[in-house]
């Protein structure tokens, strides 16, 4: 059975469905670079300190690094120092590792293991390219990142745009293998459909940190738009941050019937999506996917996102499983989310359920397997 290696920087939900659908199929060990506390997920932006309420290490085997560094953090380079990583990898006889980027020390420890290891490594990555750069910006990135490139092996691409982010650096089309970002559809999908409100309103739904580049008061704005044109909406939000206490104030100055669910744990979200009509993400390019439109896709609802949220040329077609509007615009989206709302309901249903289904964990373990498979066709090639 093949051994494969897999570091990230501490137990993420959306990652526990991947690992237990590998596990089924490879002899995998899963490598954590932190012990990410309650005060922790505070401070990465959740707004209150909280701890998940499902396993998150079960149905796969898992062991925890020392993280030696001087303030121990996932937020920035240096906050995962891993060094005992090399001693796991020497001794795992793997025949292939994956890392989710270069954007820890842990990660670029692994590599370079790995390397003196003549072990193969992956990377998977959910990058897009950006927007507009000075000329310098873009020949320094395009100097450092494609020597960066060729540091790995095989490229497993979540999306569009995160194959064109690997193209753009130098990865070998032959090299990258399709791992799509995914959610544990069959655990939203038991979620039943529920009225949100009593009212009759259609419920728009928010679900997320409540941050600047997320854009969340760009949803209470359109929502104003479509009530002057007639239409009965509401808005939901299901997460916490700094935003709060200024999205209450303009939902209250402009007469938008709001919901405010606070931080909302794994084990109660898909009811909060089953109270909904539709997502929407009006996020910046920083949102380099948005796993909360597979949530709520998985749950069958429809979702709507500006052109800059990553997932948007993988699960967004026009008509069918939603809309998509230009970032910034508050009338383009007010536009974007009634055409959605016009859309006929089980049609719609059925064309989000369809496209998510090929964005699954048993889907996402088959592309790191295949790419794992290829690898070690090469090295014997080699040998």
């Amino acid at each position: 059975m093949m051994r494969l290696g897999f570091l990230i920087s501490h137990p993420i939900q959306y990652y526990t469905p991947i690992f237990r659908e590998l596990a089924k199929e490879c002899d995998l060990t899963v490598f954590f670079a932190h012990r990410q506390t309650g005060e922790g997920q505070a401070s990465a932006g959740f707004g209150v300190a909280f701890e998940w309420d499902v396993d998150l290490l079960a149905g796969y085997r898992s062991r925890f690094l020392t993280n030696v560094a001087r303030q121990p953090s996932t937020d920035h380079f240096g906050g995962c120092d891993t060094p005992g990583i090399a001693q796991e990898i020497a001794d795992g006889r793997f025949d292939a590792f994956v890392v989710p980027g270069w954007g820890l020390r842990s990660y670029l420890q692994a590599v370079r293991a790995c390397r003196r290891a003549r072990v193969p490594v992956m990377v998977r990555a959910d990058s897009q390219l950006p927007g507009k750069r000075s000329a310098a910006v873009r020949l320094v990135k395009a100097l450092a990142y494609r020597r960066m490139m060729r540091r790995f092996d095989a490229y497993l691409y979540v999306g569009k745009r995160s194959r064109a982010y690997f193209e753009h650096y130098g990865a070998r089309p032959s090299r990258m293998f399709f791992a799509p970002h995914c959610v544990d559809n069959e655990a939203f999908g038991r979620a039943r459909r529920t009225s949100g409100s009593p009212e009759g309103r259609s419920r728009l739904l928010f679900a997320g940190k409540l941050l600047e580049r997320k854009r969340p008061l760009d949803l209470i704005r359109a929502a104003a738009l479509l009530q002057g044109r007639g239409a009965k909406v509401e808005v939901a939000f299901a997460g916490s941050g700094e935003l709060e206490v200024e999205l209450r104030r303009v939902a209250k100055e402009t007469g938008v019937p709001a919901v405010f669910h606070g931080f909302v744990n794994q084990s109660a979200l898909p009811a909060t999506y089953a109270a909904a009509d539709m997502l929407v993400l009006p996020s910046d390019a920083r949102e380099t996917w948005g796993l909360v439109v597979n949530e709520a896709m998985a749950c069958g609802l429809p979702a709507v996102v500006s052109d800059a949220v990553g997932c948007g040329p993988d699960l967004i077609e026009q008509g069918a499983t939603g809309a998509v509007f230009l970032l910034g615009d508050v009338a383009g989206l007010a536009d974007a989310i009634g055409r959605t709302l016009a859309l006929d309901p089980v049609r719609t249903r059925e064309a989000v359920r369809a496209r998510i289904a090929l964005y699954s964990p048993d889907r996402t373990a088959q592309g790191i397997i295949a790419g794992a498979t290829a690898l070690r066709r090469a090295m014997d090639g080699e040998t």
